[in-house]
C-alpha cells in the first residue's frame, strides 16, 4: 500500500509540474522541474507560509498573493475605485479619493511597507505611495483596507515613497520631480537654482496609526528616486538616491548623465527633530487633504490642510550631507545591520557600496569635496566600503537575506545576482523573464530578513503566458534562496505593473484579522441594527431608506412614495454577525457599482430614479441556498405626485 502512494504522489507531483510550468526537462532538472513544482505546491485547505503584498503599479491598488504558492488572495483598492468591494463608490468611501485637485480616483502605486519594531516587521499596517497625485495610504492589516490617506504638498512624483523607519516613527515620502516651491509660474528655463525637491517626513501614531505630516526638507532641484532608512547604529538616518544633479529639463536621457557622479542623500532626522523643538523652521502655507476611514462609523472623512513645517539644509547644519555614487542611481538599499549603504549607479558596471561608520567618520574630520547648496559633500573614498565588480548589467534594486549575502536585479542582462557582503564576491546568478525591476526577499528591509524565497518581478512577459493581444500581464518569479544556489520554482501573473513588494510571514498577520463588525459597535450616522429600526423618511427631495439584510431578505424589501426627481440614499446595513457571510446590493438604474456589505458593516449609495415604475432590487452575493429570493421592489411615481412614502417590513 506505500509503494501505491508514493507512486500516486510522484504522479500527482510530476502532474502539477507539466500542468503549471509547461512541462519539465526529460533529464528532471531545470527550474520548473517536478520537483521545484513540489515545493511551491500547497494543498487544499493548507495555508502559505508568507504573504506577499505587490504594488499594482497604474492599477492604482495592492495585490495580496501567497508565497510559495503565487496564489492572489485579495485585490485591495487603494488609488483606485473598485467595484468589486464598492470602493470608491459608496458614500462611505468616496472621501478617500479626495485631493487638492479633487476627487482623483486613480494614481500609479509603487512601494508597499510594513510597519517595524525594533526593526522587525510587526504586521499591523502596510503603507504605499502614489506616485502621480502624491499621496501615503495606510491599509489595516487586520481587515486588509485602506484606511488612510494623506496627499504630499510642494512634490510631484512622489516616488522614493513609501519606506518606513525602524519603530515606524516616520513614513517618508520623496518627490521625483523638483518643482518651484510654492507653485507659481516661472520659465522653465530658470529651474536651476530655483526649483526644489521636498523630502516629507510623516509621523505615524504608534496606537492607532494615524498619519500626520510632520515636516518637510526642502532639497535641491535634483530628482529623486529611491529611499530607506537605517537601521542599527544607522537608524535615525534616512537615505535617498538623488539623479539629474546637472539639474537638467531637457533631453533628461543625455543631459542628466553628464557628471560622473550623482549622490546618495543621507538625512539625519534625529538632527531635524531637534531642529523642529528649537523652532528652527519656516511654516509654509500649503492644501493638502487628509482623508480617514473611521472603522466604528464605517465612513470617511476628508480634512484640508493649510501648512506644513519646512526646514531648509542650508541653515541647518548637520542635517544632510552628500554621498557621491555612480551616475543615475536608482535603487538605495541598506543591509540589515544598518553598516552598508548600496547605491545602483544605472550606468555603472559596477555596484557601490557605502559605509556607515565610514561616513560618520568623514563628518567627524571634516573631509568633504565641496558643497552643494549649503550641503557638504563627502569625498567618495572616504565613504566607500567595498565593490562588487562587473556584476551585471543596469543594476537596480538589492535586498538581503539572513546569512550576510546581497540579491540584485540588473534589468539590462535579465538576471538577479547574489553577492557577499564585506567579500564583495559575486556567488550566483540565475536569469529572469523578462528585464527584471525590484526584488523582494519576505522581511528583506528589516534587521531580521528571512532567507528561504526571493520574488522577482518582470517588466516583459512575451511567450511566458498564453498570449491576450497587444497588452501582457507582468509577471513575478519565486526563487528559492535556502541553499548555496538559488533555484527558480515559478511564474505568476500579476496586477498592473509590479513595482515592489513587501513580504511577511503569515504568522505575523493571520491571526489578528477582524472576521466580522460587532453589530453593537456600529456607530453609523444612518445603521439600522435589527429589522424594527428599518424605515424610509423623507426631506424635501432627499429619501434616505434605512434598510436590513439578513439570509435571506431585506427590510424594507417593498418600498413606495419614491418620486421621479427625488435624491434616494440606501444605507444598507448586513445583520449577519457570521465571519464570511457578506451580503450584495444592486438597484437597477443606479449609476453606480453595487455594494459589497460585510457583517455588521453600513454602507450606503444613491439613487436617482429618472423614470416612473416599479425597480427590483436584489443581493449580488451568494449567501444561502435562497439567494435568488432576496430580492425586493420599488415604486416610482411621477414628480409631483401624492403618494405618500410606506414600507414593508417581515412581509407585513
Amino acid at each position: 500500500m506505500k509503494k501505491t502512494i508514493l507512486s500516486i504522489t510522484a504522479i500527482a507531483t510530476l502532474a502539477i509540474g507539466l500542468i503549471g510550468c509547461g512541462g519539465a526537462k526529460k533529464d528532471g532538472s531545470g527550474a520548473m522541474s517536478g520537483g521545484n513544482a513540489e515545493k511551491v505546491y500547497v494543498a487544499p485547505g493548507e495555508h502559505d507560509e508568507f504573504y506577499g503584498f505587490i504594488s499594482g503599479g497604474f492599477s492604482g491598488q495592492l495585490a495580496v498573493y501567497g508565497l510559495p504558492s503565487g496564489r492572489l488572495f485579495k485585490v485591495i483598492p487603494v488609488f483606485s475605485q473598485d467595484p468589486e468591494k464598492a470602493y470608491g463608490y459608496n458614500e462611505e468611501t468616496k472621501p478617500m479619493l479626495n485631493t487638492s485637485y479633487g476627487f482623483v480616483p486613480w494614481d500609479d502605486a509603487h512601494h508597499p511597507d510594513i510597519s517595524q519594531t525594533n526593526g522587525e516587521l510587526d504586521g499591523r499596517w502596510c503603507f504605499i505611495n502614489g506616485n502621480n497625485t502624491p499621496r501615503i495610504a495606510r491599509i489595516d492589516l487586520k481587515t486588509f483596507e485602506t484606511t488612510e490617506i494623506i496627499e504630499i504638498p510642494n512634490s510631484a512624483g512622489n516616488h522614493s515613497s513609501s519606506f518606513v523607519t525602524e519603530n515606524t516613527e516616520y513614513v517618508v515620502a520623496g518627490t521625483r520631480f523638483s518643482v518651484p516651491v510654492p507653485q507659481r509660474d516661472m520659465p522653465i528655463d530658470e529651474y536651476k537654482g530655483n526649483f526644489k525637491g521636498a523630502l516629507s517626513f510623516i509621523s505615524v501614531d504608534q496606537e492607532d496609526g494615524g498619519m500626520d505630516l510632520s515636516f518637510q526638507i526642502l532639497m535641491p532641484g535634483f530628482d529623486y528616486d529611491l529611499a530607506h532608512p537605517g537601521r542599527g547604529a544607522s537608524h535615525g538616518w534616512f537615505f535617498f538616491t538623488t539623479y539629474n544633479s546637472e539639474e537638467a529639463h531637457t533631453l533628461m536621457e543625455v543631459n542628466a548623465s553628464q557628471n560622473d557622479k550623482d549622490f546618495i542623500a543621507a538625512i539625519n532626522w534625529k538632527k531635524a527633530e531637534e531642529y523642529i523643538k528649537e523652532g528652527k523652521f519656516k511654516t509654509m502655507p500649503a492644501n493638502y487633504a487628509h482623508n480617514v476611514y473611521d472603522e466604528h462609523t464605517h465612513t470617511a472623512t476628508s480634512t484640508m490642510k493649510k501648512e506644513v513645517r519646512a526646514l531648509d539644509p542650508a541653515e541647518c547644519p548637520g542635517l544632510v550631507y552628500f554621498l557621491p555614487t555612480p551616475k543615475s542611481p536608482h535603487g538605495c538599499d541598506v543591509d540589515p545591520s544598518g553598516e552598508y549603504i548600496v547605491g545602483n549607479g544605472k550606468l555603472s558596471a559596477n555596484l557601490t557600496i557605502h559605509s556607515f561608520t565610514k561616513m560618520l567618520e568623514a563628518i567627524k574630520n571634516e573631509k568633504f569635496a565641496g558643497e552643494a547648496y549649503g550641503i557638504p559633500v563627502l569625498n567618495f573614498e572616504d565613504v566607500l566600503a567595498g565593490t562588487v565588480v562587473q556584476p551585471g548589467l543596469g543594476p537596480l534594486h538589492t535586498e538581503f537575506d539572513d546569512k550576510g549575502n546581497a540579491y540584485t536585479t540588473f534589468f539590462i542582462s535579465s538576471e538577479v545576482v547574489k553577492w557577499k557582503l564585506g567579500t564583495w564576491e559575486v556567488l550566483d546568478r540565475k536569469p529572469t523573464y523578462y528585464s527584471v525591476g525590484h526584488l523582494m526577499i519576505p522581511a528583506g528591509n528589516s534587521r531580521k530578513p528571512s532567507g528561504k524565497y526571493l520574488v522577482a518581478m518582470n517588466k516583459i512577459t512575451k511567450d511566458r503566458y498564453l498570449p491576450t493581444g497587444p497588452e501582457l500581464c507582468q509577471s513575478a518569479q519565486l526563487y528559492d534562496i535556502s541553499g548555496d544556489k538559488m533555484e527558480l520554482l515559478l511564474d505568476f501573473p500579476t496586477i498592473g505593473e509590479p513595482h515592489y513588494a513587501a513580504g511577511c510571514s503569515a504568522d505575523l498577520i493571520k491571526e489578528q484579522q477582524t472576521k466580522i463588525y460587532k453589530l453593537e459597535e456600529n456607530k453609523h450616522a444612518w445603521v439600522a441594527k435589527n429589522e424594527k429600526e428599518a424605515k424610509v423618511t423623507r426631506n424635501g427631495k432627499e429619501v434616505h431608506i434605512q434598510m436590513t439584510m439578513i439570509r435571506s431578505h431585506f427590510a424594507p424589501d417593498n418600498i413606495e412614495g419614491i418620486k421621479v426627481g427625488d435624491k434616494v440614499y440606501f444605507h444598507v446595513t448586513n445583520l449577519e454577525q457570521d465571519f464570511d457571510v457578506p451580503h450584495g446590493f444592486a438597484m437597477i438604474g443606479a449609476n453606480t457599482s453595487e455594494l459589497l456589505i460585510m457583517p455588521g458593516q453600513t454602507e450606503s449609495f444613491v439613487w436617482e430614479p429618472k423614470q416612473p415604475g416599479v425597480w427590483p432590487m436584489y443581493c449580488t452575493d451568494f449567501c444561502s441556498a435562497l439567494h435568488q429570493e432576496m430580492q425586493g421592489y420599488v415604486r416610482v411615481s411621477p414628480a409631483g405626485s401624492n403618494i405618500e412614502l410606506s414600507w414593508s417590513l417581515d412581509g407585513e
